[in-house]
Order: structure tokens, then sequence, then C-alpha cells
């Protein structure tokens, strides 16, 4: 049994893009035998440029069922089968990131017919939907749309099919490590059995040595990217030495994040080289004048003192204080980009309040430094950050507190919590660093998590 599936999105891939519209049609290898098509409220703004390709607007969808509201109808539609679609990566993984959101497993073999299509069919231009179809003489008067796309793939289907004598089988996603072997203590069954959720894996050489540490929201399909088939010369040596994969579920992304972080910088695995280095070069970090007022400056992060923001060049960190310096009405020379005795050249044009001469008070200008620095901080100076749980009856915490990162936990999702001190009863206590702030920085502004609850 067979589904054939396209799928509608607001964007090109999983991290700005969200399901619109799905059609999947279940085939029995003569024929179809079910279908189901639907709009999906994306709950994010459609495009113009997407709209003018698909023709599906932000009035069409917003009446439409949330993806979870189909989730029952697509599994049941899916059940048993395997999942074919022109370029099934792509419609495969939305998919599955929808259900992955919703803490579900969707797993299912699949076909892609582009790649059939290259073997069974050879001598075509190209092997896109759009070019092939005319070729074959496939009509599709709905490119573009879920339903269309999807019909002229059951068209193609059904041709691969009886070129292939009526029988087409799944991709196989481990045929690279048997073309290419594994280490002698490392088998196929044993990749197969990882866990397909969010966590930390560890590999392992031959005397139990931990040689490497990743992160992903998918382990097995993280560990199949680094060991199927790798070109380099540090991943072709690195899956010559694995010999053992080891893991540790998270749940939540962000723990991932500064679980891989903290351990990379504790146990300086061999082919971590580039992670034990710090991401961020440049830190921008704040002191106090004789005179009172708060000061600026950009320097190399020394690993000690904790930025307030990083950058990976001076020049970058330069341009991005000079739109800030803009932006709050500070002094260029308080803030370290200019040189002089006389006050800053802003200054000299009137655009400067004085501060540099000491016509403006510290307590005004204080207060406009403070107010980037706590832009450039967490938010709040005392937050804890609510996340997915390992499993659906608890959440994680990631809890920071005067402005510092504490550390992270667990916690049951039914648990009594009077204070938001007792948080902090729920975690282990971690080092705050210019890579943790980089990496809470970064999940806070694309609002990943399921909560925040400032104290």
């Amino acid at each position: 049994m067979y589904v054939i599936v396209d799928i509608e999105t607001t964007g090109g891939n999983m991290k700005n893009g969200k399901i619109t519209e799905v059609a999947i049609y279940r085939h029995d290898g003569e024929k179809v035998v079910d279908e189901f098509v639907s709009l999906v409220n994306p709950e994010s703004y459609i495009p113009p440029f997407i709209t003018s390709l698909t023709g599906i607007t932000n009035e069409m969808v917003a009446s439409a069922p949330l993806f979870y509201q189909i989730a029952k109808d697509i599994v049941e539609i899916c059940k048993d089968a395997v999942f074919v679609a022109h370029n099934a990566a792509f419609d495969y993984n939305f998919i599955k990131e929808e259900f992955r959101n919703l803490g579900f497993n969707f797993e299912m073999p699949t076909i892609c017919t582009v790649k059939l299509s290259r073997k069974l069919l050879p001598g075509h231009a190209s092997y896109s939907l759009g070019k092939i179809c005319p070729d074959l003489g496939i009509g599709n008067d709905a490119r573009h749309r879920a339903a269309g796309d999807a019909l002229a793939t059951v068209e193609l289907f059904e041709i691969l099919l009886e070129r292939n004598n009526g029988i087409l089988n799944p991709e196989d996603p481990y045929k690279e490590f048997s073309a290419n072997g594994l280490h002698p203590n490392l088998s196929i069954d044993t990749i197969k059995k990882l866990p397909t959720q969010t966590g930390v894996y560890y590999l392992h050489n031959e005397n139990g040595e931990l040689i490497y540490i990743g992160k992903s929201k998918n382990i097995r399909n993280r560990i199949i990217t680094h060991l199927g088939n790798p070109r380099t010369k540090k991943g072709i040596e690195m899956k010559q030495n694995t010999a053992d994969i080891s893991f540790n579920m998270t749940g939540s992304e962000l723990i991932a994040l500064l679980k891989e972080s903290h351990e990379i910088k504790q146990d300086k695995p061999r082919y971590n080289r580039a992670q034990r280095r710090s991401k961020t070069k440049i830190g921008l970090y704040n002191y106090t004048d004789r005179r009172g007022y708060i000061r600026l400056m950009l320097k190399p992060n020394s690993g000690v003192e904790i930025p307030s923001a990083t950058f990976e060049s001076m020049q970058e960190a330069r341009e991005r204080l000079f739109q800030w310096i803009e932006e709050y009405e500070l002094c260029q020379q308080l803030c370290g980009l200019y040189d002089g005795n006389h006050g800053c050249f802003q200054y000299q044009l009137k655009t400067c309040k004085g501060a540099c001469v000491g016509e403006e008070s510290n307590v005004g200008y204080n207060n406009r430094v403070s107010d980037l620095l706590k832009k450039l901080s967490y938010g709040h100076n005392n937050l804890v950050i609510m996340d997915k749980g390992r499993n659906d009856s608890e959440v994680s915490l990631v809890v920071i507190e005067n402005g510092r990162y504490l550390g992270w936990g667990y916690l049951d999702e039914d648990a009594c919590i009077e204070s938001p001190q007792q948080f902090k009863e729920h975690i282990s206590m971690f080092d705050d660093n210019g890579n943790t702030r980089s990496i809470i920085s970064g999940y806070l502004r694309n609002k990943k998590y399921k909560k925040l609850i400032p104290y």
C-alpha cells in the first residue's frame, strides 16, 4: 500500500515555513482507494510571493483546521503504507516536523519519484514535476496546489510502477553503511535502534573514549548523516573510529544546545575541536568610569568575563555598536569608538548630548545605556523558560536570575509551585558564559519555548 502526498507551505524550509495545504491519495498498487485533502491554518503569515505561486491566501486559511486537528486523519490514511512524493524528503520532513511538535513520532518508509524517474525514465532534460509531466502527457490544471500536484504524482507513480513490473521498493536509509562499512564493533541494528527524538549523542572509540558530542532534534537521522557516506577527511576518520554510540534524551532543544555546549567545553572530545573554541570572538563589555558614566567597550572574549553581547568579528561588532549608539543617542567616545580629548565627533556635529565633555549628566546618559544593556540581556533579570520535557508528564526549566543563567532541569507538569524561587530546587547549576548567552538569547528571539515566567 502507498500514499502519494503533496503539501504547500509558507516557506522553503522547516525553520521559517509551515504547512498550508495537504493532499494524500492512498494507492493499492493499481488504483487510488482513499483520499484526504485539506487546507491548513499555518498560524503564521503567508508571504505575497508564496500566494502568487500557490494561490493560497491568508484569508483562505484563516478558518482552516490547525494541523493538530487533522493529524489523526493523516495517521489513519497513512497507516501501513509507503510514503511517496516528488522530492519526498521535502514533504516527509515537513509533515514529520509538524507531528514532532505534537510529541508524535511520525515514521514511514519513503519513495521519491524524482530519484526513481531519473533511474527508470532516463533522458529527460528536467525531472521537476512541472517539466516531466508534460513530457509524459500528464496534465495538471492545478499546479502548485496540493491536490493538483499530488494527482499528477499519482499518474507519474503509476508509470514508474508499470516500468518496474509493478514493484517499487522504499528507499533504504542505511544503504550507505553497507556500501562503505562501519567499525567492526558497530552494527547497523544499533543505529536503527537509536531514538528519533531530541537529545545529545556521544560517539565513542573502541576503547570507550569519547570522540564526539552532538545534539539533534532527531538523533538517529543525525547519526545517519555523520556515518552514512562522509566525504571530508575528518568525517571519514570519525566514522572509522566510531565503535559505539550513546545518548541522553532532553525533550527540549534548548537544553540539548546548553548540554552540548557545556559538555564539549568540559570533555573536549577529539572531533569537536572547532566547537571547543569560542564561536563568538568579540564581546561587548561595560564599566563605570571615575565620573560615574557607564562606558562600553569591545574586546576579544576572555572566557572569564561575561559579555553583554557577542560577535563573530570586530567589524561586525563595530557596525552593530554604531547602530546602537544612534538608536540610544549614546556617545561614541564613551563607547570606545572615538579617540580625542575635546569630545567625540558627533558632539562637534551637535548630535551627541555631551556626556563626553560633561555637559550631560551621568544619570540621564546611564539610563539610556541601561536600556540598551537590558535589551541585550534576556529581557528580564529573573526568568524561567519552560519547554518540552522528556515525556508528556514533565516540562523542562531554564532559570535566569539577576540577569545570569543559573542552569536547567525538569519538573513534573502537575507539580505545585507556589513561588518562582522553588524552580531553582529542580535545576542543576551551570556556568554562565558567552556561548550560553548566545544560545538562550537566540532561542528566546525565535520563541520556540512553551512558556515564559518572569519574576
